[in-house]
């Protein structure tokens, strides 16, 4: 029996001697493209081809590796625990033998990213003009973001990367990789002639009595603040939700509602003219807005590259890793 990391990865050494460790790549293309189709296309290969090499692999790992889901394929629990000591040996080769080189500026890949429209308006105008200078041919496609659990999003490969804050919960699955990029704070946001403007500080009461909208993600029933008031056994009188922020942002402008939204200082875009910021009388918990990608992408000399390119951009200092 061979053992990579601990990882019982052949059943026998007679199966270790006859695998042709070829079939490793059509492994790493099947788990980054989620796909038979696009696998084939990204190793130039026939769709055939790479289903007779799925049937090697298969045989060799004992397991059926990939299961169909949708329109294409997802990987199974074996799959998933042979993924990172494989990917890890598969970076080392190419570390080694550099044979997975990438040139921004010749790149023509489109790169999608699941994240709110909030995290957008942050993220895709500074993301935008560093990929005009650097990898002019590569193409920015943005996704909605299901706060709950995107995770099924990065699993499917509807998406490069998600960049969001992650909901408590819901537990964190084990292909899920990240690293934190900035925290955002909250604010009670209303029009600039609105009553409570006048006052420094809102008084507990008249904050919760106040008539407030909130964004509320796809898949999450309550806003993130109600959650922290009900911890606290308090309640507000939250009268509307959207599901984006622009409008949140919009209804507070032009009417006497009040919000409480995040902040991200030295990040947010200029949309708050028009409006007043008041601190809210109760300071939620700090969350995390962090980037996100599936463990499958580790050896993906492109999502390398756009990972440290998102870092350079949004990485604040002290959330580096030591």
């Amino acid at each position: 029996m061979v053992v990579i990391d601990g990882l019982n990865v052949v059943s026998s050494p007679t199966t270790y001697r006859n695998a042709d460790l070829n079939l490793l790549k059509v492994f790493e293309a099947l788990m980054t493209e989620g796909n038979v189709t696009r696998a084939a296309q990204k190793l130039s290969l026939t769709q055939p081809t790479v289903s007779n090499a799925l049937r090697r692999l298969r045989e060799t790992f004992d397991d059926p590796l990939f299961i169909r889901s949708g329109t294409g394929i997802r990987p199974t629990r074996r799959a998933i625990d042979l993924w990172e000591p494989l990917a890890e040996a598969l970076q080392t080769i190419r570390g080694t033998l550099e044979i997975d080189s990438f040139d921004a500026r010749r790149s023509i890949a489109t790169l999608t990213i699941a994240m709110s429209d909030y995290v957008a308006s942050i993220v895709v105008p500074r993301l935008a003009s560093q990929l005009s200078r650097l990898a002019p041919s590569m193409q920015l496609h943005t996704i909605p973001n299901v706060l709950v659990d995107f995770g099924p999003v990065l699993a499917n490969n509807h998406a490069d990367f998600a960049i969001s804050v992650y909901a408590d919960e819901v537990q964190r699955p084990p292909f899920l990789k990240s690293r934190a990029l900035w925290s955002p704070g909250f604010v009670c946001v209303m029009r600039e002639d609105h009553p409570l403007g006048r006052l420094a500080r809102i008084p507990l009461k008249k904050f919760l009595a106040a008539r407030h909208i909130d964004v509320s993600l796809g898949g999450k029933t309550l806003p993130t603040y109600d959650v922290f008031l009900r911890s606290r056994g308090l309640q507000r009188n939250l009268v509307a939700t959207v599901n984006h922020y622009a409008t949140a942002y919009d209804a507070v402008r032009s009417s006497d509602l009040i919000a409480v939204l995040p902040l991200s200082k030295g990040l947010d875009p200029p949309r708050l003219a028009g409006l007043r910021l008041v601190p809210v009388p109760l300071e939620a918990p700090p969350r995390m807005v962090e980037l996100f990608w599936h463990q499958r992408h580790e050896t993906s000399a492109l999502h390398q590259w756009v990972k440290g390119v998102l870092l350079e951009l949004f990485e604040q200092p002290g959330n580096a890793p030591a």
